[in-house]
This record gives C-alpha cells, structure tokens and sequence, in this order.
C-alpha cells in the first residue's frame, strides 16, 4: 500500500476539518486520553475515549498517522484487563481502518490473554511488522519530521527482539506481552517525541 504523505503544517487544519460538525469534543477528548495513557493512567484514558466514542464513534484523530477513535477505546479497554469488550471494539474499528497497525497489534494481544494463542500471535506479528515496515518508510521517504522517527531504532530494535521471540521454540508469553505493550505505547509517543526533542533521546522502557 502507498503511503500517502501530508505535511505536518497542514495538520492543524485538517484536525479542525475533521473536527466540525460536533467532532471538536471528541479531539480534545482524544487528545487527553493520550496524555492520560502516557502517564501510565490507564483508567482515566478509558473515561475519555469513552466519552470521544460517544460524542462521534466515526471521529479519526487527525495526526500524521490517522487512528479512530475506536482504535483509542479497544486500547484503553485492554489496558483496562476488559478483554472481551476490546475484542469487539478493535474488531470492529480494523473492518474500517484495516491498516492501523496498533488496533492489530491490541487486537493479538487482546486476543492471547482470552487465550486464543494462534489467532493472537498472527496478529501480534502482523502489528509489529507492519510498525517497522512504517517507520522504515517515513524515516527514509517522508518529507517532514517524520524522518526523525526512532531516530536511534529503539523501537525498531524492539520490535526485532519480540519477533524474535515469536519465532522461538520455546517462546515466553509474558515477556512477549509486555514487550509489545511498551512497543505499543513508544509508537504512540513518538510522533510527540519528534516534536518535542527532535533527535534527543527518548528514554523509553522497551524492555521486557
């Protein structure tokens, strides 16, 4: 799939194109949720994607690598140990972005603490590939501050050490989980580390 880029200038405006129409609320509230998921507060995330999804379940987050607000709420619905709710809301938000790479992801890992091993895996290896095939692309071809993605690889690594452990005979579910966790959450943050430290290091815990 062609990646289609869009200059971070003109990213304001498009997240206030998408925002009209009642969908304002519903950026805010995506906006705190993120601030909330980094600060490790997994609780009050839900709380406010829950409320985005109400305000306007079809509302995408408008940022350099769009996400729907259902991506957002099957994450904090997992990180919320509620399983069987995220299934549905990540199922539901990849029939209508089947590219976002962290619904897939969410989705395995959703689908492995229901213990759903192999449909699980599948999914975690999907989500992870598809991170790395990304952030190879926009650090090589985008021409803005996506180039400074995982400028030192951190998550690229990362990402190699979990597939890595995927293809292992002897394979530590754990450890896996809470690698692609932290992967996870590094992804999410990166486009706000890039434009807030530039190439400074990011001082993510990648590991297991």
């Amino acid at each position: 799939m062609a990646i289609k880029y869009v200059g971070l200038a003109f990213l304001p405006w498009l997240a206030f194109l998408t925002g009209c129409g009642g969908s304002i609320q519903a950026a805010g509230d995506i906006a705190r949720g993120r601030e909330a998921l980094f600060r490790g507060n997994d609780q009050a995330a839900l709380g406010y994607f829950q409320t985005a999804a109400q305000t306007d379940p079809n509302y995408v987050f408008s940022t350099d690598r769009p996400e729907g607000v259902g991506s957002y709420l099957g994450r904090a619905q997992y990180l919320n140990g509620q399983y069987t709710e995220a299934r549905q809301t990540l199922e539901n938000d990849l029939s209508q972005h089947p590219d976002d790479n962290l619904s897939r992801l969410y989705l395995g890992l959703t689908l492995v603490r229901l213990n759903d091993r192999q449909s699980g895996l599948r999914d975690i290896q999907a989500g992870l590939t598809g991170i790395r095939d990304f952030l190879n692309d926009v650090t090589t071809n985008a021409p803005d501050l996506r180039r400074r993605w995982d400028p030192y690889r951190d998550i690229r690594n990362a990402i190699a050490r979990a597939l890595g452990m995927i293809e292992s005979p002897n394979l530590d579910w754990q450890s896996l989980l809470v690698l692609s966790e932290r992967i996870a959450v590094a992804w999410e943050q990166e486009p706000d580390m890039a434009r807030d430290v530039g190439m400074g290091t990011r001082g993510y815990n990648l590991n297991p």
